[in-house]
């Protein structure tokens, strides 16, 4: 018989906690380079004598734009006790400023030794957060529903992991818990949509000396446009009556000489809104600025260039109903450690978009992580631990008890 009882308070040992995320948050793992911390969190495992035939991987790294060393990694194990399945996730990779980091602890935060690293908090915090629940569940033998954990890949670089999830792996879980945000209050239940473009501009070349006249300036097509856009409030942070969004143009290349009036340019952009329609709407608005200022230059003979057009959809916007039982069952854990659950709807994309898309209702919750993607990134060390604590309340399911 299992020698915990359904109405004790499991408690996280804050010790092997602390150990267990400062050793993932050593190990490099940009996106599309998770082979270290996926071979890491196995041996963990493994040590813990979770059986090999429970750890699984999918091809999501195969469809990925980038290819990749490793697919998402899926752990799946049968209920010692009855409820419907429930799924733990987060995201191994981290942005390219982590490689490097040395975590060291000063009073109540961890930092990278190095002011030249970010700390990869973000997400190796939440690794850890449902890796600690999975070891305490084996090492205790912790009666538990069915449950799934996923430590997903590629999530910095426009949520590919997740977006080619084995779902057909995950045994059907009814509620999902993606870890991945700051304050251990955090329920967060939404996040906002996001489209990709891709503008390819065609102008004529000419020598840049002998004759400008000539040619027809790509660059000064970009600019006209990118003046307009800016002007006429569709560039940066979009609000036209009670809609609301953002666009940012995040890449320019072109050109190769200066002595060479400029024949191509591209550029990479994007649009984000909560509101599927005017996401398209700001896609429209920058596609007509860059026509209208192809259409405008002409050179010398009457001749224009031309711009090619291409959106896509990083990921869609989602918004889950407060009734939902992943909302209240995560606002449950939280009020169990003490705190105030604090509902909240991201302006970033989440692991937690695609999830939904796929037809699993799934909230974020966050783990102590602070100034993200910079060289002040920080752990929170409280959070972290209240985190874990939440963590394995939810995958023990002894939220309410």
């Amino acid at each position: 018989m299992n020698k915990h009882t359904r109405d004790s308070t499991i408690k996280v040992n804050h010790k092997q906690a602390l150990q267990l995320v400062t050793r993932l948050m050593a190990i490099p793992g940009k996106s599309g380079e998770e082979g270290k911390i996926a071979a890491a969190i196995v041996a963990e495992l493994r040590k813990a004598g979770l059986p090999e035939k429970c750890i699984t991987f999918d091809t999501a790294h195969k469809k990925s734009p980038i290819g990749g060393e490793s697919g998402n990694m899926i752990v799946k194990l049968p209920g010692t006790i009855r409820g419907p399945r429930r799924m733990l996730m987060a995201h191994m990779d981290t942005v390219p400023l982590c490689v490097g980091a040395e975590p060291i602890k000063k009073g109540k935060l961890i930092h990278s030794k190095s002011n030249q690293t970010a700390l990869g908090a973000d997400d190796r915090a939440g690794c850890s957060v449902i890796l600690n629940a999975l070891l305490t569940i084996l090492e205790q033998d912790i009666p538990h529903p069915p449950l799934t954990f996923c430590w997903m890949v590629q999530e910095e670089i426009g949520l590919v992991g997740v977006k080619h999830l084995a779902t057909g792996k995950l045994g059907k879980p009814k509620m999902c818990f993606n870890w991945d945000g700051k304050l251990a209050d955090m329920v967060c239940i939404g996040a906002t949509g996001d489209s990709g473009m891709l503008i390819q501009i065609e102008g004529i070349a000419s020598h840049a000396g002998a004759h400008p006249e000539h040619g027809v300036s790509a660059a000064v097509i970009a600019a006209n446009a990118i003046e307009d856009l800016s002007r006429n409030g569709w560039h940066g942070l979009v609000i036209k009556g009670k809609n609301s969004g953002s666009s940012n143009i995040g890449v320019i290349s072109g050109g190769a000489a200066t002595n060479v009036v400029m024949p191509e340019l591209s550029i990479k952009a994007e649009a984000r809104s909560h509101n599927p329609r005017f996401r398209q709407k700001i896609l429209d608005e920058f596609k007509k600025a860059f026509q209208k200022s192809a259409k405008s230059l002409k050179n010398s003979s009457g001749k224009r260039g031309s711009i090619s057009f291409e959106s896509y959809l990083k990921y869609d916007s989602f918004r889950l109903s407060e009734q939902e039982p992943a909302v209240q069952t995560a606002k449950h854990a939280i009020q169990k450690t003490g705190i105030q659950p604090e509902l909240n709807i991201a302006n970033g994309g989440l692991d937690a978009n695609w999830m939904v898309a796929h037809g699993f209702p799934t909230v974020t919750l966050g783990c102590g992580q602070q100034d993200i993607h910079t060289t002040k990134e920080t752990l929170m060390i409280e959070e972290y631990l209240k985190a874990c604590q939440i963590g394995l309340l939810l995958a023990s399911a002894t939220e309410t008890d």
